[in-house]
């Protein structure tokens, strides 16, 4: 009888430590909320949310890098309590200087398609409209290669694409 005692408190003792090692406290999404926040604090443009321990970061950020750099800051905040990172930032596409500068614009407009003598170009409030006739396969490249002055906008609707 001594024995089947013995058994039964070292079987209930057995229950009580594992559960009580099973039962450890989880952090909670606030706690967490505040230790991702501090992780990311380089970027002010990013906003965290936290559910369930899955954390949403949102926002902008200035480069693809940026945007893997708060993820990964996210995830390593507290590696315990993150199970998973919902990256939601959208990366700021760079500004393009637009060119109006009429003269400036003309001169690389004429530079540029004296190797297209078929087209004629004008420059008006940084908008290039091409007219004349070019082959099919030159077209792309001179789209490309007028885009690449930055006017606001180019316009080939009166190209004659032979």
């Amino acid at each position: 009888m001594n024995l089947r005692k013995i058994l039964s408190m070292a079987m209930v003792s057995a229950v009580l430590v594992s559960g009580t090692v099973a039962c450890k406290s989880k952090i909670s999404d606030a706690d967490l909320k505040a230790k991702v926040e501090t992780a990311i604090q380089s970027n002010p443009n990013v906003q965290v949310d936290v559910k369930d321990g899955v954390v949403t970061l949102k926002g902008t950020a200035s480069s693809e890098e940026e945007k893997t750099r708060m993820a990964d800051a996210a995830k390593t905040a507290d590696a315990k309590g993150v199970k998973s990172v919902v990256n939601n930032i959208v990366v700021n596409a760079p500004q393009i200087e637009v060119n109006t500068n009429t003269d400036d614009l003309t001169a690389k407009v004429q530079a540029f398609t004296k190797d297209f003598p078929t087209v004629q170009t004008t420059v008006a409030d940084g908008i290039i409209t091409v007219t004349g006739e070019l082959e099919q396969a030159r077209v792309q490249a001179l789209k490309m290669g007028l885009d690449a002055l930055n006017p606001k906008r180019v316009d080939m609707s009166a190209l004659k694409v032979k």
